[in-house]
């Protein structure tokens, strides 16, 4: 009755169990017969294995040359247009990937055709110290040997001339990056210039902003006075100085000890680039009071002197300490308090050189 050789626990064959002769350990299977490839029996195959090797680090080496002449030889300062821009851009990411290809395709197509593929095994062995070290050295010998790099000095010249050559592109990027920018980064434009107080001005066209045409509501992007004179630099000085300039209720603001002259009359301004990774804080709710990123949804307050309520931001967007001179224009009183946009490693000793 039953068949029970469908492991049901009646079978006393379906499973070891304690008291039976059960094996109580796998069987080492040993290593599987090792297969001879093209290149080990056919000396021609593998002459012909050491050509393509050397070929792909040639290859390398030819994407590195075309990185350094487009890089070099295409002069954007002299033809800024897009077309070139393009054209070097492209150039310059050729020339990367055929230099980082030729390298890593040619090493793997040299490991799997040419070195040996013989799998070894050994048992582990207590450390001794000087037998250790001598094993060691016989090791990195045999590895040296196993390549062939001696006997094949096609591949050894071809490899050694693309990596040589392979970090040449990260120099002339890190060359570009240019000066150190010191304490660039804690000022901007608004700082007074000979005692003279900076107006704020309509973006883009740099008309200068009276305290009455702010209505509560409005919303104002603002640079300041002088920033399209700039011979050159603009868009660096821009990029900084950029500033949202709203109106409020006054009785909405809250407001810290030491910024109670930072507004004027419920006008307040505040930098335009997000405390995280900079992008522009373009986007005012009326009805709250929020300030929104649109890139990552930071969300700042308003009436909290733009305390972060939601998103990555870390900081509050800086505060511009304003007024109003005796024309009734809106001027800035002073820089910023603090470094505008996302942290850098100096941040905090700049904030500490501004305020000191």
């Amino acid at each position: 009755m039953g068949n029970h050789s469908d492991g049901s626990p009646n079978h006393s064959g379906t499973v070891a169990t304690a008291g039976q002769n059960a094996v109580e350990k796998f069987q080492d299977p040993g290593l599987p017969p090792h297969r001879l490839r093209l290149a080990d029996t056919d000396p021609r195959a593998a002459k012909r294995a050491e050509r393509q090797v050397a070929i792909l680090f040639g290859i390398s080496v030819i994407g590195t040359v075309i990185f350094l002449v487009s890089y070099f030889a295409i002069d954007l300062h002299t033809d800024g247009s897009i077309a070139t821009i393009r054209t070097q851009n492209l150039l310059l990411g050729l020339g990367t990937a055929f230099a980082m290809l030729g390298i890593g395709t040619g090493i793997v197509h040299w490991a799997k055709a040419l070195m040996p593929d013989h799998e070894v095994s050994e048992e582990r062995h207590a450390i001794r110290t000087e037998e250790d070290r001598q094993a060691a050295v016989r090791i990195v010998d045999d590895i040296v040997e196993e390549t062939g790099i001696k006997r094949r000095p096609l591949i050894r010249n071809t490899l050694l001339g693309a990596v040589a050559l392979a970090p040449l592109p990260a120099l002339a990027v890190f060359g570009d990056l240019g000066p150190r920018p010191d304490d660039k980064l804690a000022h901007t434009m608004w700082a007074p210039q000979d005692g003279k107080l900076k107006r704020l001005t309509r973006d883009p066209d740099g008309t200068p902003i009276k305290a009455s045409d702010v209505t509560i509501g409005s919303a104002f992007h603002v640079i300041p006075e002088g920033l399209n004179e700039l011979p050159e630099g603009k868009l660096s000085a821009k990029a900084k100085a950029v500033v949202l300039l709203m109106r409020l209720n006054p009785e909405d603001l809250t407001i810290s000890k030491g910024r109670e002259t930072w507004n004027y009359n419920g006008i307040v301004a505040y930098s335009k680039i997000c405390t995280h990774v900079g992008c522009p804080v373009a986007l005012y709710e009326q009805q709250t009071h929020h300030l929104l990123c649109p890139c990552h949804q930071s969300t700042f307050d308003l009436t909290k002197e733009c305390k972060v309520i939601f998103g990555p931001a870390s900081r509050p967007l800086p505060q511009l300490p304003i007024s109003v001179d005796a024309e009734g224009y809106l001027v800035a009183t002073s820089d910023f308090k603090e470094p505008v946009g996302p942290s850098y490693w100096e941040r905090d000793e700049h904030e500490r050189l501004i305020n000191s």
